[in-house]
């Protein structure tokens, strides 16, 4: 294969997956991204990392950007001589902001675009999709971090691999993020959740993640009644009291608030031109002393984009 001599950038969104009761499908793509620059090197992997994840620069090949352009590579049978990256990250790590799934969707795409040819017919989009699925576990962040927008994936079974539909949030809905001083890692919030609940609480959340898609496309009145969940907020309350304190207090603030991922960060819903805005959000952040960084954001409706050099 012949390898191009210039870079290419690849620029991911921050998601918020599950949104409440949307668990491990809905996800929502945020104004905070991870630029990541990559080009095929005579031979070795050179990575410089500014902003968070700093750490990770010294990962080599375990990197998780380089393990996503491996695989990537492998697809289309050829893998280059080496790789140097570069990245830019602004989406916290640890805080279910959806940033492994970015730095998976970073590497399939810039691997991608670095095959040419031969990458654009190995991988068309709903391969990447599966890929980046099978790399993170689940599918409702990479869904999202692909096609910006509110996303909801599922597996249709049968081996085909993940589908998403995506759909365009109100555009005055304007996305308010909490993020704790301290991480917590995915796989401690999934251990505490139940194997099994109950049949009254699995309908009660199928009615909310139906009155979830109304509310962020065409009724943001219903954000309060539709961001409520019945599976898996309450589990994990007592692995992240700052978080369930937070989301209670915003909640009858009048502020519709949720778990963002597997937290620790809380994702609230504010409406531009309406007095439950950032300040509000901020306010009651504040309102315990605790040291919640509040970002004002809004709904990336591009997703992953790719600029070749």
């Amino acid at each position: 294969m012949s390898w191009p001599g210039g870079p290419v950038t690849v620029r991911v969104p921050a998601t918020s997956a599950n949104l409440g009761p949307g668990f491990d499908s809905f996800g929502l793509a945020l104004s905070l991204f991870d630029v990541v620059t990559a080009r095929v090197t005579p031979d070795g992997v050179t990575i410089e990392v500014t902003g968070t994840g700093t750490a990770a620069a010294s990962a080599g090949g375990q990197h998780l950007v380089i393990r996503a352009m491996r695989t990537a590579f492998a697809a289309t049978g050829a893998q280059p001589p080496g790789i140097a990256l570069s990245s830019v990250n602004a989406i916290p790590q640890g805080f279910g902001l959806g940033s492994s799934a970015g730095a998976i969707v970073a590497g399939i795409l810039a691997a991608r675009a670095l095959a040419g040819d031969a990458g654009a017919a190995a991988l068309p989009d709903d391969a990447v999709l599966r890929m980046a699925t099978r790399l993170e576990g689940h599918p409702d962040n990479v869904a999202a971090c692909l096609a910006g927008g509110l996303t909801i994936a599922w597996d249709p079974g049968a081996g085909t691999g993940a589908r998403v539909a995506r759909l365009a949030p109100l555009p005055q809905i304007a996305p308010v993020l909490c993020v704790p001083d301290q991480p917590l890692a995915t796989v401690t919030a999934r251990k505490v959740l139940p194997a099994e609940i109950p049949l009254a609480a699995a309908a009660a959340n199928s009615a909310r993640t139906a009155l979830l898609v109304a509310a962020l496309t065409s009724q943001p009145d219903l954000l309060m009644a539709g961001t409520e969940d019945f599976l898996h907020q309450r589990y994990r309350a007592a692995a992240m009291p700052a978080t369930a304190s937070l989301i209670a207090r915003l909640r009858a603030a009048g502020i519709p608030a949720v778990v963002s991922g597997a937290g620790p960060s809380v994702l609230a819903f504010a409406l531009d031109g309406t007095g439950a805005g950032d300040a509000g959000v901020a306010a009651v952040a504040a309102a315990d002393g605790a040291a919640w960084q509040v970002l004002p954001l809004r709904v990336d409706t591009c997703g992953a984009t790719v600029q070749a050099r």
